[in-house]
């Protein structure tokens, strides 16, 4: 989830993990902030996805335009009206009849401070290689830099009905920019991305009223991490877990203001924690050295009642929640230390019970977030646009 520049990272509470009585169209905030009232009405109708600013952006290989925009979308935390940035890509070339096919993208784990943002960087951080692929195949892609990340407040890392909104007003974001931009669209996310995707699926049906959803590729999804804290209340985490752990702390903070850190960030991790949540710059570097320091009791939450808190928290966030509107692939990778295969496994067992289609795709060979997932996820969307019915793993 969190990507380094020399590492890869990225009796207890539990909590029903569906939502059966929604709102038909409305949006639902997350389950962790009942009390919190919206500062600002959320959008409707054609107000979501609106842009409030554009600019060009950095020229990109096989893009006629690069557009960084601002575009309204609604809080999963209390329900209002929020702005968010992110990159609209225009594919070179003449639109197909009805438009351009939309590609939303969910990036992988930056950070959670402004500077985080993928639109501030050329490269989107890593997360150009997830759109070069999708545009070579004539697809508008735009990738939210999601709420928080270089627009004002904090950012509600892996919240995922906050999440599923950046993606979705990111597809009507583009369709406002591109007139060419056809209905029909799909997501693609890796990492924290991945949750973000498949949470954008689960909200298809409702949220993304008014487009024509086609399917979701889930690489490394986040999905359900509430494994870090195992069933006897054990808390046994990986170092490449580690690292990404002040991040996690900074987003349930945001949902849970009486956290304690102190509580969960302990010896080297809690020292470095600023190092550990920079997404640029001399810091970035330093990781892996704060990573060969790294012991278990670093990240060991101090009490049991501790111990019970994060995994209500982590069970609060886990996906899915309801059935996803339209097929699924979740790729994982066996060799992940971040998200272990097992997280997700569950996860798409869970989703299947729900009715969900969902082609799950185990790579032997593969760690987290590989760069190789990536070809083959495209190969899959690109069957979704083109009518071919999606293959399904569930019940075989």
């Amino acid at each position: 989830m969190l990507i380094a520049a020399t590492l890869v990272v990225g009796g207890c509470a539990t909590s029903d993990r569906s939502d059966p009585d929604r709102s038909a169209s409305g949006p639902t905030s997350a389950p962790t902030s009942p009390s919190t009232t919206p500062q600002t009405p959320p959008p409707v109708g054609t107000e979501r996805g609106a842009l409030t600013a554009q600019q060009p952006g950095a020229p990109t290989p096989g893009a006629a335009s690069v557009t960084t925009i601002r575009y309204r979308s609604t809080s999963g935390v209390d329900g209002g009206g929020t702005e968010v940035s992110g990159t609209v890509f225009v594919p070179e070339g003449t639109p197909p009849p009805g438009g351009w096919p939309v590609v939303t993208v969910g990036h992988g784990t930056t950070g959670v401070g402004d500077e985080c943002a993928p639109s501030r960087h050329d490269d989107l951080l890593g997360s150009i290689r997830l759109v070069k692929p999708l545009l070579e195949r004539g697809y508008v892609v735009t990738v939210s830099d999601l709420q928080g990340l270089g627009t004002d407040g904090p950012h509600p890392y892996l919240e995922p009905n906050s999440a599923a909104y950046d993606l979705i007003d990111a597809v009507r974001a583009a369709r406002f920019l591109v007139p060419d931009a056809s209905t029909r669209w799909a997501a693609l996310g890796v990492s924290q991305g991945g949750q973000a995707s498949w949470a954008a699926a689960e909200r298809a049906s409702d949220y993304g009223d008014g487009l024509q959803f086609v399917g979701s590729a889930n690489l490394s999804p986040a999905a359900d991490i509430s494994g870090f804290v195992n069933a006897d209340g054990n808390v046994e985490v990986t170092v490449p877990q580690q690292m990404f752990l002040p991040t996690l702390i900074a987003g349930l903070t945001m949902l849970h203001p009486e956290l304690n850190a102190d509580a969960y960030l302990h010896g080297e991790l809690a020292a470095n924690k600023d190092t550990l949540l920079a997404c640029t710059g001399p810091a970035v570097v330093r990781k892996l050295s704060v990573a060969q320091k790294l012991t278990p009791e670093d990240s060991r939450p101090s009490t049991p009642a501790d111990v019970d808190r994060m995994r209500g928290w982590l069970d609060e966030l886990a996906l899915p929640k309801v059935r996803a509107a339209g097929p699924m692939l979740v790729v994982i990778g066996e060799k992940d230390t971040v998200i272990l295969p097992q997280w997700t496994r569950e996860a798409v067992v869970r989703a299947c019970e729900l009715g969900d289609v969902v082609a799950l795709d185990a790579q032997p060979d593969q760690a987290h977030a590989d760069s190789r997932a990536v070809p083959p996820a495209v190969e899959w969307i690109a069957d979704r646009f083109d009518g071919i019915p999606a293959p399904n793993t569930c019940g075989g």
